[in-house]
């Protein structure tokens, strides 16, 4: 789909990967609605990008967050045809420590941002696209999930993380198919090591050592790259129900 005079929701759109896809959303022509709790952040972005990015104070785990958050943005564009769901956290714990077993509300809250979030924004923003007219390739809608490449490497003390981003994994062929009826695409993208702000408070012999882990580019990846990615996804009519690895070929070590 082209995506200028169109609409994307981007999860997680304040900060980080999700920043990175608002504007090229915006750049590309199309309008950005960033959903995130970040308020003053989100905020100062849509300033600064000016009339074609809305901020909605979103809890994405929530359904009444989501629900009224999507109603203001069709509101604002009088439509939704892409989603981008960024949003997402980690967390370090081993399955079994010194001080005891993994926590299970811990786990439980990384599930339910990582995932759940991602399947109630994704569910809801394909059920707001099923309204569109079809383009001519019959296309309503645009989803773009965010793994990790934890879900398939997962690191020493990543259990809950990987769990929840091997389940967006999962979600990717079903829901590509149950949409496939609507005209709605659905692809995941799991990116490696990326430089976002959590990466930027590390020393710099760390972020070095990062850089020296990938095999090529020997580097840990750009917010652009990714949301360059995002941007082939919804231009490839044919590319769906796939996960795309993006990470420069690095397979994560044990620890």
């Amino acid at each position: 789909m082209e995506i200028a005079k169109r609409t994307a929701l981007i999860t997680g759109g304040a900060s980080g990967l999700g920043e990175a896809a608002v504007r090229q959303i915006v750049k590309d022509g199309g309008n950005a609605v960033i959903f995130d709790v970040q308020q003053d952040k989100g905020k100062a972005l849509a300033a600064e990008l000016g009339k074609s990015v809305l901020f909605c104070m979103t809890d994405v785990t929530k359904e009444e967050s989501v629900n009224d958050s999507i109603a203001k943005a069709k509101d604002q564009f009088g439509g939704i045809h892409f989603c981008i769901n960024a949003a997402g956290t980690g967390w370090v714990e081993r399955t079994v420590s010194k001080n005891g077993p993994h926590s299970l509300p811990i786990f439980e809250q990384i599930i339910r941002l990582n995932l759940l979030g991602t399947f109630n924004v994704a569910s809801k923003a394909a059920f707001a696209m099923s309204t569109n007219e079809a383009n001519e390739h019959g296309e309503r809608g645009v989803i773009v999930n965010v793994s990790s490449t934890a879900a398939f490497d997962g690191q020493i003390g990543q259990v809950a993380y990987a769990a929840s981003k091997s389940a967006v994994v999962g979600m990717t062929l079903p829901m590509a198919r149950d949409l496939s009826g609507l005209g709605i695409r659905v692809v995941t993208i799991a990116p490696g090591l990326f430089n976002t702000p959590l990466l930027a408070m590390l020393p710099k012999e760390a972020l070095q050592a990062l850089n020296n882990s990938v095999p090529f580019p020997k580097r840990i990846g750009e917010p652009e790259e990714f949301a360059l990615l995002v941007q082939q996804i919804i231009l490839n009519p044919y590319l769906n129900g796939e996960v795309i690895r993006l990470d420069g070929a690095l397979r994560m070590a044990p620890k």
